[in-house]
């Protein structure tokens, strides 16, 4: 067994945002992180946003094979972090799960008229920015 740290990536329906955010630290880390991804309104199985699959392609990482899974007590107990992509809500949280929380709130280029492939690489440049930031601090 080795002390490699666990962060939990967490956005509501864990086919976007929180899958990006696990793949952009896989890729920055070189696997000295573990890194999950769940979300708060996840359907079990579906398939990842495939406008975020070739975003992050294009720079190395690779989240294409992901699906989607519910957040559940079990992942936060054996996370050591516990990001929040976005605006999702992880409700009522035990006091020792509440202290590894930290939440993001990356650009959402929609917010001003852009969308699609422009969008998609704005969101990931956003969150590969606080990935390396976490990873500073780490």
């Amino acid at each position: 067994m080795t002390n490699q740290p666990t962060i939990l990536f967490v956005c509501n329906s864990n086919r976007g945002k929180s899958q990006m955010a696990a793949a952009l630290m896989d890729l920055r880390s070189a696997g000295a992180i573990r890194s999950t991804s769940a979300g708060v309104k996840a359907e079990e199985g579906k398939s990842v946003n495939a406008e975020a699959a070739a975003s992050l392609a294009k720079i190395g990482a690779d989240m294409s094979s992901g699906y989607s899974k519910p957040m559940s007590p079990e992942l936060l107990a054996e996370a050591d972090r516990i990001v929040v992509v976005g605006g999702a809500d992880l409700g009522t949280l035990s006091p020792e799960n509440a202290a590894k929380v930290e939440r993001w709130n990356p650009d959402e280029p929609s917010t001003r008229g852009i969308e699609g492939e422009e969008r998609m690489d704005l969101l990931r440049d956003d969150i590969d920015r606080l990935v390396k930031d976490l990873l500073a601090r780490l």
